[in-house]
């Protein structure tokens, strides 16, 4: 019953102008602190703060990534679909109508696929000129 606690049990009060504030807060949001006290406490005990850092060119990658993803994951539920239809069909005549209906949507599938490896390869190339 008698153990001791690690939580913060003394208050340190301070005020700020508000443009000191603004500042203060503008730099406790690119942080990986979880709140206010956190950071400051950090800042006055200088113990090491970790600032985030963003890449904008890995975002613009991964923005564009995220689309060609969401229209593969379509596509691909698409051919689910289509391939699902085929196993219940029972005449060639209806096989050979599948392949004829379908072909564009491989085509398409294969399109993107060949779409994601040339952009891919044009951030590589800009990565390595870093």
């Amino acid at each position: 019953m008698n153990e001791k606690s690690d939580s913060a049990k003394e208050w340190i009060n301070f005020r700020v102008k508000p443009e000191e504030y603004k500042e203060i807060y503008t730099k406790f949001q690119h942080t990986t602190c979880r709140n206010l006290s956190e950071y400051a406490r950090k800042m006055m005990l200088a113990h090491p703060v970790t600032v985030k850092y963003r890449n904008e060119s890995a975002d613009a990658f991964l923005a564009e990534m995220l689309l060609l993803k969401n229209e593969l994951s379509a596509i691909g539920n698409n051919f689910n679909q289509a391939v699902k239809r085929l196993h219940t069909l029972d005449t060639v005549p209806q096989m050979r109508s599948w392949v004829f209906l379908y072909e564009s949507t491989h085509r398409s599938f294969l399109n993107k696929v060949d779409e994601i490896k040339y952009r891919m390869n044009q951030i590589h190339q800009l990565w390595l000129q870093k």
